[in-house]
This record gives structure tokens, sequence and C-alpha cells, in this order.
């Protein structure tokens, strides 16, 4: 048996990092810490946007086009910036509808490792799924995370419209998704955040469940506590996202409170966020006529949001599918009472600690956020049992361990 340090050097790779918005740049940013505390060195290798980290924490951020930042969106990059082949490739691939950030985020990361590469004990990719990767994983001992099968999110915004070209443009989009999956059965190691994340990732990326690692993601109970001192207003709805993406569902929550007011029902939408001007999302706000009972805070500090949790006094989270549901974990944590929809893993994560519907269900969805409302008491059940369950299950402490023990399996058998 080889020996292994009991300090590893750890390189988390990571295209897109954001560590505010989306599940992945929160499990970046979390998971880098957790490590660094389990007594780890710990380096975050990244592209744009870069993640937020303790000095403690090594960066490098990979610069490339980042070509979907509110700077960069619709603008053509300077020409002196295409003269490079892979940024004209990168260029060229998004001016053709498809998404070049994974493919030419893992080719900057395999040029680093060339000459970097001899730093580190292993490599834990972050959804990128490359070639770049493979190339990778043939020298350094290399894991990755898939949260969830990006084939879910494709299929759900193809069937979503009927338009034979927008369906075309959903396609084009998610032509990526063929590298993932080939770069997926090589690898000999993955991580994943829920059974069902697993089940879906066998199922659609003919991936063999002997090498699939369910290891759930911690909550940052240190953010997501509940607030002493703030009145939950009685009628107060929240939800905490406002993309326009199909896959989320809001579409399904909009058309609920538009039901609960035409049966003369009082309820108000707090939609943390802010939607894209003019699409479906703000639509919806004025074709239902909801403008008077729906705002949305737009970005929002730490404290602020969860303040809001504390004076909602129910949180929904309607998306069709998650491959784990941070949303309804953090809901939890801050004792609020949490309506869920049956999509992909949310019912894992919530347990019986959340009133739980079918997805796409608005009328279930109805009647679940009314009883709520109406049943003071059940709704203080559910948010106790909600805080016991993120504190018993969902620790970053935790998440880093499992993390750990897969590391040094994949490092003993090279």
């Amino acid at each position: 048996m080889k020996n292994q340090p009991s300090s590893l050097r750890i390189c988390l790779v990571s295209y897109r990092s954001n560590p505010y918005c989306g599940g992945q740049g929160v499990y970046i940013r979390h998971l880098a810490r957790a490590l660094a505390d389990l007594g780890h060195q710990v380096h975050v290798l990244s592209g744009d946007p870069a993640p937020h980290l303790d000095d403690d924490i090594g960066l490098t951020v990979l610069g490339g086009l980042d070509l979907y930042s509110r700077e960069n969106f619709d603008q053509m990059p300077a020409y002196k910036r295409l003269k490079t082949p892979l940024n004209l490739c990168e260029w060229w691939i998004n001016s053709t509808m498809g998404y070049p950030e994974p493919f030419a985020f893992g080719i900057r990361a395999q040029r680093f490792m060339e000459t970097e590469g001899h730093r580190f004990d292993i490599i834990h990719d972050n959804q990128s799924l490359s070639w770049g990767l493979l190339h990778i994983s043939r020298n350094i001992p290399t894991v990755a995370t898939i949260h969830h099968p990006i084939t879910r999110d494709r299929d759900i915004e193809v069937m979503s419209t009927r338009s034979l070209w927008k369906r075309a443009k959903a396609m084009r989009w998610y032509s990526f998704i063929g590298m993932q999956k080939r770069v997926a059965r090589k690898l000999p190691a993955l991580i994943t955040v829920s059974h069902v994340s697993k089940r879906d990732i066998v199922a659609d990326f003919s991936v063999s469940p002997d090498k699939l690692h369910v290891i759930p993601i911690g909550i940052d109970t240190t953010r997501f506590y509940p607030v002493e001192g703030i009145q939950r207003e009685p009628h107060r709805l929240i939800v905490t996202n406002s993309a326009d993406s199909p896959l989320k569902g809001l579409y399904y929550l909009m058309h609920a409170v538009a039901s609960m007011k035409k049966k003369n029902r009082f309820v108000l939408l707090t939609v943390i966020g802010q939607p894209k001007e003019g699409g479906i999302v703000q639509r919806l706000v004025t074709s239902l006529g909801l403008s008077e009972v729906v705002e949305f805070t737009g970005r929002v500090s730490d404290e602020r949001l969860v303040e809001e949790y504390a004076r909602a006094s129910v949180a929904v989270v309607p998306s069709l599918y998650e491959g784990f549901g941070l949303p309804v974990g953090e809901a939890m944590a801050c004792g609020v009472p949490v309506v869920c929809t049956d999509g992909g893993a949310l019912s894992e994560v919530a347990g019986d600690a959340a009133r739980i519907v079918p997805a796409g269900d608005v009328s279930a969805l109805e009647t679940a956020i009314c009883d709520l409302l109406d049943d003071r008491k059940l709704g203080v059940d559910l948010a106790r049992k909600g805080v016991d369950r993120v504190h018993e299950r969902f620790v970053w402490r935790q998440t880093a361990e499992a993390t750990v023990s897969v590391y040094r399996r994949m490092i003993h058998s090279r």
C-alpha cells in the first residue's frame, strides 16, 4: 500500500465560480474552505467569474473571453483578443449559438497543469468534464463532481417551447453535452450530490454506478439561520429564483399566485433577484396582472436575504428539476416553512421537513401554499424539522471528509 500524506495538496478546478449565484459556485467556495479546515492545502483554478476565497486558499484565474458577463454580453471582443486560436475558437462557438466555456477552459487548464501539475496530489473538477480534463487525468489522479446531468436542463428547455427554431437553438447550445458524456465515462471516479442525480447520471451519461460516489452538499449555517426579532408577515411568500429558465418553474408559481388572487386570496410574493428585462417572467407578471403583489428585490446582501426569509411565512421552490436543491436547504436553515416540488432531488433534501407537490402542478402548488398559510402550527412544525434536518445531514465538514476519502482512494489506486 502506498504511503499517503496526511495533508493533501488539492486543486479544485472550476470553469465558472460565482460564489453567490448557482450551486456550482457555492460548492467551490465552501468545499475549499471545509477542505482547508481539515488541514489540507487547497488551490482553486477558475475561469471568470472567480470565487471569493479566504487568504489561506490559493487562487489562479485563467482568463478567457468571459462572454457571458454583463460587461461583455452581446459585445464583440477586441480584435487583439481574437488573435489566439483558442480565443477565436471560443468566440466562434458562441457566435454560432454554442456554449464554449467548458471546452475552452479545459484547454487552458490542461496548459496550466503541464507546468504546474506537479504541485498537486489530486485534481477535482467541478463539472467542466472537458477534453482538457481528460488529458490531465492521465498524469494526475483526478475526480470530477457532476451536480446533475445537464441533459435534464436541455430536455426541459426543448419541451417548453413549440418553436422549432427555439428548439434547434437549445440543442445547439447544449451540444457540449456530447463531450461531457464521453469524458465522464472515461474518468475513474465521479462524485455527485444526491441519489437522484446518481440515478439520472447513470441513465443519461451511461456511466457505471460503481464509480459514482454520493456526497451531499453542505448548507452554510453561518449565513443561513433563523433571525430573531423579525415578525413573519402572514401573507408573504418568498422564492429565491428569478431566472427565466423553464427548469426553475417560476412560471407555475406565478400562475398559482394568479389563481389565489382571482379567488380574493391576498398574498405577496417576494422574488429575490431580478429577471431579464422583457423576459418570460416579466411578461408573466404583466399578463397575469400581478404587478401589485409581486416584488423583485434585485441583488441583495447576505444580511438582507436572511431578513427576507425571516419576514416570509412560506418559502416556495417550484423547480421542475434540481440535482440537489440549495434553496430548499437554505430556507430550512432559516427556519421558514417550505413548499417544494418533487423535481429531481428536492424531496430527497426536504425529507419530511417540507410540503412536497408534483413538479409542474399549479393546483397542488396553490393548495400546499394555502395550507401552510392557514395552519400556523403545521408551519412551525415544519420549520423546526427543517432546521434540525440541515444541522444533522447537510454539514460542510461532513461533505469535505467524505470527499477526501474519495481522493485517497483515487491516489492509492494509481
